[in-house]
This record gives structure tokens, C-alpha cells and sequence, in this order.
């Protein structure tokens, strides 16, 4: 993340739990980044549903690397993705934090709404409402 706070505030907007901030480094986090020397400061989030967790990372030491921001198609993990009740309100939020649809919203067999957002720091960010739902 070039700006933990900013996405932790874009995160949070679309409900997420802020479970714990921490500025970690040392040689048991250079071993389990697989990086030496580094330092960063971390943020567990919880999704509204309390199953899932997302862990975001803005490091502090090596500087981070810019890099052009993925495609959809490109190998790696740069996406996550959520459910939610009502993609129009999710994107109302999503655009108050200057995120918007890659190309707009899509219907699937009359059963999910969907779209991708280029969310903070560039990840893409999926938000698919279930249209069985009441």
C-alpha cells in the first residue's frame, strides 16, 4: 500500500473491521516475508460477516516499488473480492474514495450483480450482490 490510513478508511466505509494496527520488523517478519530488513506497518481488517480477513501492509523499509497497476487477467494475487447487499451503495462509497468501475456493472444469468473497482494502491477490488436475496 502506498497509504495504510487511505485504505484502511476505504475498507472500513465498506464495513470492515479495523481489528489491529501494528508496526512490525526484525528477523521473524524478514523470515516470514521472505525480505530482509523490512519494516512495515500492518492492519487486520474483518469483513462485516465476521468469516473473513483481509491484512493490508504499507512498508517503510525497502521503500515499496511502483509498478504499473494490474490487469484483470494478469497472474498474481492483486484482486480481492466481496459480497455485498446493495452494489450501488458499495460503489456510492467506493467513488467517495475516487474508486470507480473498471467499465461499469455487469448482471450474470439474472442471479449477481458485479464489477471491479481500482481500489487504493491500485488493488482491484470486486464487489458481486446475490439477486436471489430479499
Amino acid at each position: 500500500m502506498r497509504d495504510l490510513d487511505a485504505a484502511i478508511a476505504f475498507f472500513a466505509d465498506l464495513g470492515l473491521t479495523v481489528l489491529g494496527r501494528d508496526t512490525v520488523s526484525g528477523e521473524w517478519a524478514d523470515t516470514a516475508v521472505g525480505l530482509d530488513g523490512n519494516h512495515a506497518r500492518i492492519a487486520m481488517l474483518q469483513t462485516p460477516d465476521g468469516r473473513g480477513r483481509i491484512e493490508l501492509f504499507e512498508y517503510l523499509h525497502p521503500d515499496a516499488i511502483e509498478t504499473e497497476p494490474t490487469l484483470p487477467n494478469e497472474t498474481g494475487m492483486h484482486r480481492v473480492a466481496f459480497a455485498v447487499e446493495d452494489i450501488d451503495e458499495a460503489l456510492a462509497i467506493a467513488a467517495r474514495h475516487g474508486c470507480h468501475p473498471l467499465r461499469g456493472v455487469a448482471t450474470y444469468e439474472d442471479v449477481y450483480r458485479l464489477t471491479y473497482v481500482r481500489g487504493p494502491s491500485g488493488i482491484i477490488v470486486m464487489f458481486a450482490q446475490d439477486l436471489r436475496q430479499p
